[in-house]
């Protein structure tokens, strides 16, 4: 099945339901022109071959609309079959009054102008040529008008039908025109934002490899403390005060030795992408119970829902580590109003699963309150928590929000409850 590769807003798929929409307003526009010109001004017209042309035109929108109603995706030379059948239909309404000589014959010039904004050269050139054909042929094959029994003056006939046919080239022209601005304009906005996601994954990537191969620097030196911190507690060992001192090093080494392999761990799991399967309830417990190993000095409260706590998620790693960062954040920030109380609400809405963190600090700036929130206005720390946190929201097709309290922030993780097992 071929996709639709153009962007959103610009591809044959959304033209081809243009149409479907303008050829509903042809129907129901010629319907009412044929009946003015016959029932207002008493024009002779050929009533029974212009209703066969509308009823066509019709029937046709009733295909169009079901076609669309599929699930299949229209192909660009299908779109232009579609055209070509409300070109040929014009063209037979148009031969049936007047020609060429008719003020609505600018309507040719629609499908053009619909084709160019949307389709390649190639369909572009099929739709120019046929509507151009069906002009020529209209300049020398058409059914004269007979205006001799017209209520109305030749001119203001002529006049009355060129403002019709001015004012709906300009609707359509302002309508098609701001769509396809609008369209561009969400474009370019998607673009920036995949550049500046992507310059900020490669940072993210070198810091990564920085990270790593200091890992496996570090690993030399710990060893070789790790071996000679025993014997020197042994030489000492007369020494309680050095002796107590060399074990909490012993300890300290240790604890560096752990986080070094939990870095690889994360490493390998982040290379595998195999997501751990637990309760959305397990999963937060241990979750805290890794950040109260960190930061044993804050009061943190949690507040989960009953109807989600036995929810079984697939977490990756990296989102453990998101949850981290976002406390830690949090537990920064309250400190900085002398405070050491953070919350965390676990709570799920109309298809979402949302990570409250709400601190007792200074709030957020107003710089600082974009979706991308890479600078947090801490003076310690890497800078990395946030931005590595944005990073895996948007991995994980979600958002991060925040807005500020009345006594502090929160920062909303949400993602959605398609990482539910």
């Amino acid at each position: 099945m071929k996709r639709d590769v153009r962007g959103p807003g610009i591809g044959p798929s959304t033209l081809a339901r243009s149409l479907a929409w303008l050829r509903l307003c042809a129907v129901l526009g010629q319907s009412a022109a044929v009946l003015v010109c016959t029932v207002l001004l008493g024009m002779a017209l050929p009533l029974p071959s212009l209703a066969l042309g509308i009823l066509c035109l019709a029937l046709f929108s009733i295909y169009a609309y079901w076609r669309l109603s599929t699930r299949k995706i229209l192909g660009e030379w299908e779109v232009v079959l579609h055209m070509a059948v409300d070109t040929l239909v014009l063209g037979y309404l148009l031969y049936l009054t007047g020609g060429a000589d008719n003020p609505f014959i600018t309507l040719l010039l629609v499908p053009i102008a619909l084709a160019a904004t949307t389709l390649r050269v190639p369909s572009l050139l099929w739709v120019s040529g046929l509507a151009g054909l069906v002009y020529l042929t209209l300049l020398v094959w058409y059914l004269p008008l007979a205006l001799d029994s017209v209520r109305w003056s030749h001119r203001a006939l002529r006049m009355t039908g060129a403002t019709l046919n001015f004012a709906i080239m300009a609707c359509m022209l302002a309508l098609f025109s701001h769509r396809q601005a609008r369209s561009l304009r969400r474009q370019q906005v998607e673009v920036q934002r995949v550049r500046e996601r992507a310059l900020r994954d490669e940072g993210i990537l070198a810091i990564a490899t920085q990270a790593a191969g200091a890992a496996h620097e570090l690993n030399t030196p710990l060893s070789t403390m790790r071996m000679l911190l025993p014997e020197l507690r042994r030489q000492y060992d007369g020494d309680a005060e050095l002796a107590e001192d060399l074990e909490l090093l012993e300890i300290q080494v240790e604890r560096c030795r752990g986080i070094l392999r939990e870095m690889v761990a994360f490493g390998k799991a982040q290379l595998t992408e195999e997501p751990e399967i637990r309760q959305l309830s397990e999963f937060i417990q241990l979750c805290l119970a890794r950040f109260q190993l960190l930061r044993p000095e804050v009061d943190l409260q949690l507040t989960m829902h009953a109807d989600v706590s036995d929810r079984m998620i697939r977490a990756p790693v990296s989102l453990r580590h998101a949850l981290i960062n976002l406390l830690n954040n949090a537990a920064d920030a309250s400190a900085l109003c002398d405070s050491n109380k953070v919350e965390l609400h676990v709570d799920s809405a109309r298809g979402w699963l949302d990570l409250l963190v709400i601190d007792r600090g200074p709030g957020f700036s107003e710089t600082h309150q974009a979706p991308l929130l890479g600078r947090t206005g801490k003076r310690s720390g890497l800078g990395l928590g946030m931005a590595l946190t944005q990073a895996t929201a948007e991995r994980l097709n979600g958002e991060l929000s925040v807005r500020n309290l009345p006594n502090g922030a929160e920062v909303c993780l949400r993602l959605p409850l398609e990482v539910a097992a």
